[in-house]
């Protein structure tokens, strides 16, 4: 029997979680180190993971299937393809980062101004809760990506939401300037609305599941929810869902992943999640978490139900287009830093809802390359910009000014976190958003020509946000301002050699998920449309040659 490789990546985090909130009070610090250990313990069994990964092999590899609730057809079944691999590392590679990042954030506030009376939001802030959760969402996330069966997926799906929402109300942002009250208010409301919006997704795909279930046991005698027996069934023309039935079924699923993502009009959970958090469980959220939504769309929705899918792929492409634009021009306005980079992460997940729909190679890959992008990005940013306001206990952009001059370092770091953000050349989001955009544009040029201009906007927020924050004269709050110290440097500056060596050369990335994106559109029935003038590319720096039935004999 073959060492369960998945289940131990899943396992960890959650063994981690138990033993981290099982150190005694007083010993705060072996609680940080045991959360550390065990997070990277998970990264090392992920590596394993993509060293035995084989590229162009089986669908689903690494697998792993027990019986669990058989009277229901509910079975323990694990499975990796190209796209899900990639994520678990992902998710692997950014959690010791979070916890880094995180060091000092539960730790206990300092008595007002020497009165001997504690702050009011000091109330029960363990270190070792903060930390054990953490790993609990990490545990639940990659067995999320792992899931081959869909109840499986939904239950780890739904209880993500626990610890995230004790996260951002019980652990959330101490800066802003306001009141111990006010900001607990802020903290609670912010958690309630981000559980009120997900829990709502999750119950229209609860029903959406049941469905599921009850065709299954119509059409094959008994029901599943295995991934692997449906699509088996649906190929041997045993299971055949009627088209108003799979249409019906992908609304469920689809509304959930939409509002994870999130996707326009069911994103306003996110500004408030992001802002009232600490930075870290910002990263959390939209590097972590909110990726489980996007996969899943190309994992459920378009291998589930994939007549329904081509059916709303045009109302999909246009709430994507809306969200590209709709968030990038809300950030642009946005006085508030952590509050900007929410609204730009809602334009770049429209970036990559945009590409899974596109139905082409290009954007697909892109798509899926951008979801690991835009965590390393996104991961950058918001953490340096954390440092940021720890420093000033402020997230105002108008309570900034020069601070390049007194901590360059910092600045720096911002600049490349940022630079990363709109896309520049030679760093990773570029390669993943011009590949979203070129197999949109091939499909659909109207659309790709109007999300371009997010591109343009992108440049506006982050480089008008740099320059009223680093640049001009500095103001006195700043003046006495560290630079950063050497635990926050080892955090970002693995991010930033990932953010370039991603950007430079990205094919060990595409090279893995290319194979499950070919497979993803054989199953919705689509291929690359052709050219109009086909020019022989050799496009092997970037990972995308000609593959089987989906090459176009062009520019891949």
């Amino acid at each position: 029997m073959s060492f369960p490789l998945l289940t131990a990546m899943a396992a960890v985090p959650a063994i981690g979680a138990i033993v981290t909130a099982a150190v005694p009070a007083a010993k705060r610090s072996a609680a940080k180190w045991t959360a550390l250990l065990f997070s990277l313990a998970t990264l090392a069994l992920a590596a394993v993971a993509l060293v035995r990964f084989e590229p162009g092999g089986a669908q689903y590899q690494l697998t792993e299937s027990h019986a669990w609730i058989e009277d229901f057809g509910v079975r323990y079944e694990l499975g990796v393809d190209g796209i899900a691999v990639v994520l678990v590392a992902l998710t692997a590679v950014l959690i010791p980062f979070v916890i880094l990042a995180g060091w000092h954030d539960a730790d206990p506030l300092e008595s007002d101004g020497g009165s001997g009376t504690e702050r009011p939001d000091r109330r029960w802030r363990p270190t070792q809760g903060f930390f054990a959760l953490i790993l609990m969402v990490e545990a639940m996330v990659v067995i999320s990506f792992e899931a081959t069966d869909v109840f499986l997926f939904y239950i780890f799906f739904e209880a993500m939401l626990i610890p995230m929402y004790f996260l951002i109300g019980g652990f959330g942002d101490r800066a802003g300037g306001r009141s111990a009250e006010e900001s607990a208010t802020q903290r609670s409301y912010a958690a309630v609305k981000f559980l009120l919006y997900n829990l709502a997704g999750g119950l229209i795909m609860l029903a959406a599941v049941v469905g599921l279930y009850a065709v299954t046991a119509d059409d094959l005698g008994t029901g599943t929810f295995s991934l692997q027996q449906i699509a088996e069934a649906r190929a041997d023309g045993r299971l055949d869902f009627a088209t108003s039935t799979e249409r019906l079924l992908f609304l469920g699923f689809f509304f959930a992943f939409a509002v994870k993502a999130p996707l326009w009009p069911l994103h306003t959970w996110l500004p408030n999640a992001m802002g009232e958090s600490t930075a870290p469980i910002a990263v959390l959220i939209t590097a972590v978490v909110d990726k489980v939504g996007t996969f899943a769309m190309l994992r459920y929705c378009l291998q589930l139900f994939p007549e329904a899918s081509t059916w709303a792929t045009p109302v999909v492409l246009v709430l994507a287009v809306i969200s590209i634009i709709y968030g990038a021009l809300l950030a642009v306005g946005q006085r508030d830093i952590k509050r900007l980079i929410a609204y730009a992460s809602i334009s770049h997940f429209g970036f990559i809802i945009l590409g899974i729909f596109a139905m082409t190679s290009q954007g697909q890959g892109g798509a899926t390359l951008y979801m690991v992008n835009h965590g390393v990005s996104t991961a950058a940013l918001m953490l340096v910009a954390g440092f940021l306001i720890t420093r000033r206990g402020s997230r105002l952009i108008a309570d900034y000014g020069g601070v390049q001059k007194v901590a360059p370092v910092l600045a720096g770091t911002f600049l490349i976190g940022g630079l990363a953000t709109l896309s520049l050349p030679g760093l990773a989001p570029f390669v993943s958003e011009f590949l979203v955009l070129v197999g949109t544009f091939s499909r659909y040029p109207a659309l790709g020509v109007i999300a371009s201009a997010g591109i343009i906007l992108a440049a506006l927020y982050v480089l008008v946000l740099y320059q009223r924050t680093m640049t001009g004269p500095v103001k006195d709050e700043v003046r006495g301002m560290p630079d950063l110290r050497p635990r926050e440097l080892v955090v970002v500056a693995p991010l930033i050699a990932l953010l370039i060596f991603l950007g430079v050369y990205p094919k060990p990335v595409t090279d893995i998920v290319d194979p499950a994106v070919d497979h993803t559109l054989s199953v919705v029935d689509e291929k690359d449309p052709e050219p109009d003038h086909p020019v022989t590319v050799d496009a092997g720096w970037f990972g995308y040659r000609p593959q089987g039935d989906h090459a176009s004999g062009g520019a891949k």
